[in-house]
């Protein structure tokens, strides 16, 4: 097989198989995400608690036309301000906010460390075999791109591409619950004064009066805390996943990198060993660690 850049490349599995393959292998590796499941119950029975303490009940907080009103005001705005095809996209991926991808860091390091010992002992090439089995569609088409003789800095071009639109990706749906998370509370405002209009044609019957100013501001509750409870923290969740997946990506790239240029494979697991401990306070812009070699300009 050649291995210069001009060489032919062999097939690289299609983007959209491999996203179909992912999907199915995408609950193998995954947990309930207890922080987001805790975190939802905590300010519920927070809210929940609070209101009965005060001798309410939780039929106070039962309006269906407040809720039709708050949601379907909410995301019909975000409908108008957001492609249809993202919308649907943010949905499908809602379950995931649920779900904690289990971390893989340290086995990948393992991975690309003997990938190295074998291409120091034997020639890249000797990875082709290795490189088409593997499941990471990432890991698998960097490596591909590395055997078939890719020049380096076409390579890490390529491959940030790819970062860079899976980045563009996650925040269009990040984009459509921080969208929900703005518009809900003034939803439940507009739902809040259409029931003190009602409430209004009834002035003579002050008991009805007090009945109807409660159930009005049900809106404004459901708004309120829609948006703060789920809409945003979920559009900051997503963001949250997509820095760590940006970073995992990085560490792959820069150990592919390391075997192109045959470095020491204990030089590379030196590399590497530092994307083992987080440093958010380096993080630059979503999903971008500010301080990585070899990381995208923004």
């Amino acid at each position: 097989m050649a291995t210069t850049a001009g060489a032919k490349l062999t097939p690289v599995p299609a983007e959209s198989a491999a996203a179909v393959k992912a999907v199915k292998n995408r609950g193998a590796g995954q947990r309930p995400d207890l922080s987001t499941l805790g975190g939802i119950a905590l300010a519920l029975a927070g809210i929940i608690g609070g209101l009965i303490l005060e001798k309410g009940s939780i039929q106070d907080l039962t309006q269906g036309t407040a809720a039709m009103i708050v949601f379907g005001g909410t995301f019909g705005a975000v409908l108008v301000t957001t492609p249809l095809s993202i919308v649907i996209r943010a949905f499908r991926g809602l379950g995931q906010i649920f779900l904690e991808p289990s971390s893989d860091t340290l086995q990948t390091i393992e991975r690309l460390i003997q990938f190295a010992t074998t291409a120091r002992k034997q020639g890249i090439v000797s990875l082709e075999t290795d490189a088409a089995a593997i499941e990471d569609p990432f890991l698998r088409k960097a490596l591909g791109l590395a055997v078939d003789g890719t020049d380096l800095q076409e390579l890490r071009k390529m491959m940030e591409i790819d970062i860079a639109l899976a980045e563009h990706s996650t925040e269009g749906e990040a984009k459509v619950w921080e969208s929900a998370g703005g518009y809900a509370p003034t939803i439940g405002i507009i739902g809040a004064v259409m029931g003190l209009i009602q409430v209004m044609k009834h002035l003579e019957d002050i008991k009805e009066v007090g009945h109807g100013i409660a159930v009005a501001f049900v809106a404004t509750v459901y708004g309120v805390g829609a948006a703060n409870i789920l809409f945003l923290p979920v559009a900051s969740k997503l963001r949250i996943r997509m820095q760590q997946a940006s970073l995992r990506k990085d560490m792959i790239l820069e150990g592919v990198t390391g075997i192109v240029e045959g470095l020491n494979p204990t030089l590379i697991r030196m590399k590497l060993d530092a994307y083992l401990q987080e440093r958010p306070a380096k993080m630059g812009k979503p999903g971008r660690p500010a301080a990585v070699k070899g990381a995208p300009k923004q």
